[in-house]
């Protein structure tokens, strides 16, 4: 895993931006949908070098109707913003943005991988895109064990 995101973030510096089909949209506004849970992996995680840092996982209604049902329906978008974590007088902070990652449901068009598109912005920037059509080795392999929960891994709290 951690191999697949330093190869992307590595790509999305030296490749240009080339459009795959279908593209998955980036989510506009999405810090105001509904905050479903916020982690840290710290370093000692087997996943840090990959995805170290704080992680806010954010969903659209559609996504928290999805959550809910245990499925879910076309539209729904479920956000990954991944920042870097400062450490600073016994405080830790949110530092620069790494990626914003992008899971958008619409069956037919993602038939491939579980009915879900998936999408990486390196930085957050909309341009930026570090997963076009590696969606299926780089994203839906980790999801794909999540088949019985739609292909997500994120629970909403209580």
């Amino acid at each position: 895993m951690k191999r697949i995101l330093t190869a992307l973030i590595s790509m999305a510096l030296v490749l240009p931006a080339i459009a795959a089909e279908p593209l998955v949209p980036y989510p506009a506004g999405y810090r105001n949908w509904h905050h479903v849970k916020s982690m840290v992996i710290d370093k000692g995680h087997p996943l840090h070098e990959a995805f170290g840092g704080i992680h806010h996982l954010y969903a659209n209604p559609k996504a928290v109707a999805g959550y809910k049902s245990g499925k879910f329906p076309d539209g729904a978008v479920i956000i990954f913003d991944l920042l870097e974590a400062k450490l600073a007088d016994n405080a830790v902070t949110e530092g620069a943005r790494k990626v914003v990652g992008v899971m958008h449901k619409d069956a037919k068009k993602y038939a491939a991988t579980g009915g879900w598109g998936f999408e990486g912005f390196g930085a957050g920037d909309r341009k930026n895109r570090v997963v076009r059509d590696n969606a299926a080795s780089a994203c839906f392999a980790c999801h794909e064990p999540q088949k019985d929960h739609d292909y997500v891994f994120s629970r909403l709290r209580d």
